[in-house]
């Protein structure tokens, strides 16, 4: 056989060998970047941080319940996005689409709720999830300065803070504090935990789209929605509250 031929054939050979794994990383690594965008309707080419952002308020909630219903049926997919790509991506910028006021309960773990990752939820987590004065402003900055496009204040269920406001009992510390501004729910509820929590949670939703006049103002121009919502921590779904 010509040995010119076997040469060739073997320097052939090593070149595609070389080239497969460039070109495997090469699709693994594009089809990371893809994953980044693409659940929430990105596009792969835009070079942004993150594209939430340009989801109408509705399609913001909508993509919040949408990562509910993957938690709850184990389908869900922020794991396989690259960590490392949106870490580089939203190091200097981020652009969460939605704000989620929640409990401070470690039962109701808001990014794997909602099945999401870095860079998209703004979250801020206060017992009884309440609003004061501080949440306010922490929910006028993502809405007004970060351009979230749902603010969602999360209740749920077996909420200590709230059982705790029902009772009324003397509590060690500062604990306390809590009562008055989950007192309103409870007035208007009754005793009874599941709707006294869904109260708080309708309450403070209103009270966040209300009270600030910067978040209002973004209502009244369909630049933002609020909602209020209930985690059930024994089957993991969240239903809105009207």
């Amino acid at each position: 056989m010509d040995i010119h031929f076997l040469k060739t054939k073997r320097a052939n050979s090593r070149t595609a060998s070389n080239e497969m794994p460039r070109r495997c990383f090469v699709r693994i690594t594009v089809t990371a970047m893809a994953g980044t965008f693409v659940g929430l309707g990105g596009k792969l080419a835009d070079a942004r941080p993150v594209f939430q952002t340009e989801l109408s308020p509705e399609a913001a909630l909508s993509e919040l319940l949408d990562g509910n219903r993957r938690y709850v049926t184990g389908k869900t997919t922020a794991h396989e996005h690259d960590l490392q790509v949106l870490k580089a991506k939203t190091a200097e910028q981020q652009q969460p689409f939605a704000a989620v006021l929640s409990c401070a309960d470690s039962r109701v773990p808001v990014e794997l709720v909602f099945d999401q990752t870095i860079g998209h939820i703004f979250v801020c987590r206060i017992a009884g999830n309440v609003t004061t004065p501080e949440v306010i402003a922490s929910l006028e900055y993502g809405a007004a300065v970060l351009g979230t496009r749902v603010i969602l204040v999360l209740g749920h269920s077996n909420c200590g803070a709230v059982a705790a406001t029902i009772k009324g009992k003397a509590v060690p510390g500062q604990i306390s504090a809590l009562y008055p501004r989950i007192r309103p729910a409870v007035d208007l509820a009754g005793p009874n935990i599941e709707a006294a929590a869904k109260a708080n949670a309708k309450i403070h939703s209103t009270l966040a789209a209300e009270a600030s006049t910067v978040i209002s103002g973004l209502v009244k121009e369909n630049k933002i929605k609020v909602a209020a919502g209930y985690y059930d921590v024994k089957n993991g779904m969240v239903t809105l509250v009207d």
